[in-house]
């Protein structure tokens, strides 16, 4: 069925006090989205994050973050009093001040959890047992954490790196009841999105990070030396946009381990998932044909090589434990055939970039609209790239002139615009536009530069740009190209 979305990462969303969060504004997107006649928001990974504010470098592959609990719901259940947090210094409503955040957020929340805590709600001691097989190695790992000054894991006293140290009741209390607030309003948002037609798709990073409660927890999940230090790291090898590749650092999985237990572990994260999102993008489907693998300690990513991942017996597993589950493969990259083949035993939806057909002028590109199958999911860019404006105006003269030749793009109508039309227009079963897009930011809406650390993740939505006209020239669009929430089939 052909539908439509938008890609907005939450802490994207405009609000008062320097991040987006599950609050008001969240609602306010999601009337937006229904009035434009979306069927899908997707969002970026919603957890914790550590060094470089990054979504896809969390704490933990299941807890929420705190950034994105809303002060002003919490303030209607009276755990919060307005002069609690109102006058905070949050910084610009333009961009996110992470380092800002770091030192407001939390005092505040302290308070809120003290009176959440005074008198537990009813299902609170029930959120506790339902989570416990990740809260309570995370609530932990965050007490330590804070007791070492936010130091990563690996390099405290061996007594709580080898997790026999003493524990901290009433910091893991805290976060307990940190967790607790984050799940009440997501499960809130996410209700009222299901009921408004809307459906969320989320986002799986494949790696966890090195300083999480993953790797603190499970340490034999993953390929670590006898010390718990990694022996390769993953990364990507040296391309055409990088000479020396990316080196991201994340532990690599030990697969023959977590083949031996049935992949309990990724069971356990992805079952986790689907009660969050109605759809799942997994990050890097290349990594489970085949992984790069970088030494550790390397400084690029250069002496790196592929070593063999699970396939196709994981995707079985997922199959026969959890049920069919509705997937997006982030299949993007240099692909091989076993990539290829690997993507069609499954069955999921692959993406198609717009933004990458028109590198080669003259030659057939898989990311050209006409070459597409129905069963993939087509974006104009996505958030490690430019937005289509940026992109048009860094891109190689005879690379833009190829775009605006095949899309008949014209000033008109506007490069963006018309760059969402190719999408809109093609095959695909599912298009997705970024925010930035639809609003025809330039390099200003960027939101992440991909081996870049200290500028990325901080765009955000304006009060007002998720505008009526906006919405109404979006539902125009949609019905156009047949892409409007079809009523359900009377029973």
């Amino acid at each position: 069925m052909r539908s439509a979305g938008i890609l907005l990462p939450l802490f994207s969303l405009p609000s008062s006090y320097g991040i987006g969060t599950m609050g008001q504004a969240a609602r306010d997107f999601i009337q937006f989205l229904q009035q434009s006649g979306q069927r899908y928001w997707q969002v970026l990974p919603i957890g914790p994050t550590g060094y470089g504010d990054s979504p896809y470098q969390l704490f933990s592959s299941f807890a929420g973050n705190p950034y994105f609990i809303d002060l002003d719901d919490l303030a209607s259940e009276r755990l919060l009093r307005p002069e609690e947090y109102q006058t905070l210094d949050c910084g610009s409503p333009h961009q996110v001040n992470y380092a800002l955040l770091s030192q407001t957020r939390l005092p505040v929340l302290r308070i809120a959890v003290h009176r959440l805590l005074s008198a537990p709600p009813a299902d609170y001691s029930q959120f506790l047992q339902d989570n416990a097989f990740w809260l309570e190695d995370y609530v932990l790992f965050m007490s330590l954490k804070g007791r070492h000054g936010g130091a990563p894991w690996y390099q405290w006293p061996s007594e709580e790196r080898l997790r026999t140290g003493k524990h901290l009741t009433e910091e893991m209390d805290f976060w307990s009841g940190v967790q607790y607030l984050f799940f009440r309003q997501w499960h809130k948002l996410k209700q009222l999105a299901n009921q408004s037609g809307v459906s969320i798709i989320g986002d799986l990073p494949i790696y966890v990070a090195h300083d999480s409660a993953d790797v603190w927890a499970h340490p034999r999940q993953f390929q670590l030396d006898r010390n718990l230090n990694p022996i390769e790291v993953a990364g990507c090898p040296p391309d055409a946009f990088s000479k020396d590749g990316q080196l991201w650092g994340n532990p690599l999985f030990d697969w023959t381990a977590m083949k031996q237990d049935g992949y309990a572990w990724w069971l356990r994260r992805i079952a986790f998932q689907f009660q969050l999102f109605d759809m799942l993008r997994i990050d890097h489907f290349r990594g489970f044909d085949q992984y790069y693998a970088i030494p550790y300690g390397a400084s690029t990513a250069r002496n790196g090589r592929w070593r063999p991942g699970p396939g196709l017996a994981f995707f079985q597993a997922i199959q026969r434990e959890l049920g069919p589950k509705p997937i997006i493969a982030e299949d993007l990259g240099l692909l091989t055939p076993s990539v290829r083949q690997l993507l069609q035993d499954t069955g999921y939806p692959g993406m198609k970039v717009l933004e990458f057909a028109f590198d080669n002028p003259g030659q057939e590109n898989e990311y050209l609209p006409h070459r597409y199958e129905r069963n993939c999911v087509v974006y104009t860019g996505t958030h490690d790239n430019e937005t289509v404006l940026g992109w048009m105006a860094t891109a190689p003269a005879p690379v833009a002139a190829h775009a605006k030749r095949y899309l008949r793009l014209n000033a008109r109508e506007g490069y963006a615009w018309g760059m969402m039309r190719g999408a809109w227009s093609s095959v695909a079963d599912l298009a997705i536009i970024p925010m930035q897009d639809l609003l025809s930011l330039g390099s200003e809406g960027r939101i992440n530069t991909p081996s870049t650390v200290g500028n990325n993740w901080r765009w955000r939505l304006l009060p007002g740009q998720a505008s009526a006209q906006l919405s109404r020239r979006l539902l125009r669009a949609t019905r156009l190209y047949g892409r409007l929430p079809q009523p359900e089939p009377s029973t």
